[in-house]
């Protein structure tokens, strides 16, 4: 594959191998007057070894704990990981109610669980069914919302009727309906409203109005607006716990280099901004059909490139204080791993540092250990730290979510 012919200029970051391409800015005006631009690029890969890469299935059931992958799974000196819950399918994005319930929710699954400590152990529960694609939750005051393809539910009083729950009731339903970038990821931001992603439904288009946003609207579910515009597939974001500002990860478009472009974390300074999608990629890439017309500079662009396909998903400010002082208010992002290039990365999680200003200092990564030989011995979806100050990881490739703690597992002061 190659990259489109006006980018004449690639530079390889230094970090963790991570590709950043810097473009000239001639590369990033419109078309001169008369110019022909050229034709459509197709949304599917147009060579021989392209064709090739396929989708990565995740095996048919859930592991079971004692058949997990946690000696081949590396971290930083002093950290341990152990099993937190095992035989959930599907094991997507968390949430944590206010009793300590561990809430998880499926993509290509129709069930969200509950993992509850019962004796001394964890249970796993069913608490709803026959959804479709809930991947999204968000927690407020006993209320769990679950963000499925069109609609966003909600179970009341949730923690004292897990054995019981309640049917969701739903209180919004004016989702576009596609199957492509068509499931939902969902926080309560500082205003206590709730933020929902909608993808784009395509790898690359001029997307309808009601695509391409992550959108924003009240408990009850009215006073739905656009927050933010041009993001393609951003499945994970959270907020500074100092600037209170939205960050979050977009996944970058196919077919363009199996080296471009990557996938992005992006910075909210005010609502209303556009992220470039679809005209422009990780920040100064113009697309090879859609950027006609348009310069990069028209929008804001990316506070750390993450590596190209490498699937960037949950994220989560680490507020807690059982990790040492380097990691605190650092970002951890999941990254699911890349399917579509001929030698994989991601699979593992992430760390991003940030300055004071909130700009990005450095970044690296923290779990390893999911790709052996070039193939996935897990899949990395959502972080979530818990109360305690340990950190979750979700794996929907092998049904399960990992604790990481530091030392003996006790807080520890900055």
């Amino acid at each position: 594959m190659s990259v489109p012919r006006y980018a004449i200029g690639l530079v390889v970051g230094a970090s963790l191998g991570v590709i950043c391409a810097a473009l000239p800015a001639a590369a990033q005006l419109p078309a001169p007057p008369g110019s022909t631009p050229p034709p459509p690029t197709p949304n599917m890969p147009t060579s021989e070894a392209a064709s090739k890469l396929k989708g990565i299935a995740a095996p048919p059931f859930a592991a079971a704990a004692d058949k997990l992958p946690l000696a081949q799974l590396k971290l930083p000196k002093g950290f341990k990981i152990e099993v937190y819950a095992s035989g959930i399918p599907d094991a997507r994005s968390m949430r944590i109610g206010d009793k300590g319930t561990v809430f998880v929710g499926n993509r290509v699954q129709d069930k969200v669980y509950a993992v509850v400590d019962k004796d001394g152990k964890r249970q796993v529960k069913v608490i709803a069914s026959g959804l479709d694609r809930p991947n999204g939750l968000a927690f407020k005051d006993g209320t769990l919302y679950i963000a499925e393809g069109t609609r966003i539910s909600k179970l009341d009083k949730i923690e004292d009727n897990l054995d019981n729950p309640p049917k969701p009731v739903v209180i919004y339903s004016d989702f576009p309906n596609h199957q492509s970038h068509g499931w939902k990821f969902m926080a309560l931001g500082p205003d206590d409203k709730l933020y929902v992603n909608v993808g784009a439904p395509c790898n690359i288009c001029i997307p309808p109005d009601a695509n391409s946003q992550i959108r924003r609207l009240n408990l009850d579910g009215s006073g739905a607006e656009p927050y933010i515009r041009g993001n393609r597939n951003s499945v994970g974001f959270d907020w500074s716990p100092t600037s209170k500002e939205l960050y979050f990860t977009d996944n970058g478009r196919d077919w363009l280099s199996e080296d471009l472009p990557n996938d992005e974390l992006n910075r909210v300074t005010k609502m209303g901004e556009n992220f470039g999608f679809p005209y422009c990629h990780q920040g100064n890439i113009p697309d090879d059909t859609y950027g006609w017309g348009h310069s990069c500079s028209e929008f804001v662009p990316p506070v750390a490139l993450l590596g190209p396909h490498s699937a960037a998903l949950g994220m989560r400010f680490y507020t807690r204080r059982m990790f040492p002082a380097k990691y605190h208010d650092a970002i951890f992002i999941a990254r699911h791993g890349s399917w579509n290039k001929t030698n994989k990365i991601g699979g593992d999680i992430y760390v991003v540092y940030l300055n004071k200003d909130g700009t990005v200092k450095s970044q690296e990564s923290f779990m390893t250990g999911f790709i052996q030989d070039n193939n996935y011995i897990g899949r990395p979806v959502d972080v979530q730290p818990m109360k305690d100050g340990s950190l979750l990881v979700s794996d929907d490739y092998e049904g399960a979510i990992y604790r990481i703690s530091y030392g003996n597992g006790k807080l520890a002061g900055r």
